[in-house]
């Protein structure tokens, strides 16, 4: 590929990921470090991309809200989660999402569903599914963040586990071989752990990127939830932590991975 080419090709890449690491592309196109590195300099020179630490993003997402950056962020991965997932859930069925960039995607896979009924905390997902087929959509009360627009504290919990659904689906900050299911957010945590009690599927949707991470806040151990959907194989210490919690892997295809 020349270098025209590839400088195409990261600004597409970053049309549909937002934020990309130097390594990342490197994979992405098979060169160097040093390649990317070079193809890079003329793209920051002409402001066409804005360089980060370690990374480059397009100078539009720079300023963006935080969660909207986040959406952009490994953006053909969740998009490739959330419509295996979405494969799996049936007109009629009852689901609850916490708040998180993955099941954003995936309320917007669930679209094309009819007679839905979806309890979150998230304004982002209540507004997606909302007033549309026939769905019913209840949404939990309680503070408003500015990140993220969703809602958090006691109410919001007391609301949420008066109901029971067939899919509880929440997403994670960060997965660890040792402690599990992780977040950076203490509410958050305590929200998504609520979800998984009210399920009958429990599941947790995360890209890759979490892997081999420590949030600050533990979910769940692996034993509390069922199943873990991502885009590539994790790495063998949490494979194996997952297997022997009995937790089954959904691997979904991310043409981008490949």
């Amino acid at each position: 590929m020349n270098e025209p080419k590839r400088h195409r090709e990261i600004l597409r890449f970053l049309q549909q990921d937002g934020t990309l690491s130097i390594s990342d592309l490197a994979r992405r196109l098979r060169v160097s470090l040093e390649t990317i590195r070079r193809d890079i300099k003329p793209l920051a020179e002409s402001g066409a991309v804005v360089r980060m630490h370690g990374a480059i993003a397009l100078p539009t997402s720079v300023g963006e809200a935080p969660f909207e950056k986040r959406m952009r962020e490994n953006a053909s991965a969740k998009k490739a989660i959330a419509q295996a997932i979405a494969a799996t859930i049936r007109d009629g069925d009852s689901i609850m999402l916490d708040t998180g960039t993955t099941t954003s995607f995936l309320a917007r896979e669930l679209l094309g569903h009819r007679r839905l009924t979806v309890v979150t905390n998230s304004s982002d997902i209540a507004r997606t599914l909302a007033t549309v087929n026939d769905n019913k959509v209840y949404m939990a009360g309680g503070e408003l963040r500015s990140d993220n627009a969703a809602a958090f504290g006691v109410s919001a919990i007391e609301f949420v586990s008066r109901f029971n659904v067939t899919h509880a689906i929440i997403s994670a900050g960060a997965v660890d071989a040792a402690s599990g299911i992780m977040d950076y957010d203490l509410e958050e945590a305590e929200f998504a752990r609520t979800v998984l009690s009210r399920g009958k599927r429990t599941l947790v949707v995360t890209d890759h990127t979490k892997f081999g991470r420590q949030g600050l806040v533990k979910v769940c151990d692996f034993a509390d939830i069922g199943e873990l959907a991502t885009d590539r194989a994790p790495p063998l210490d949490i494979s194996e932590a997952l297997s022997a919690a009995g937790v089954s892997l959904f691997l979904a295809r991310n043409q981008n991975s490949i």
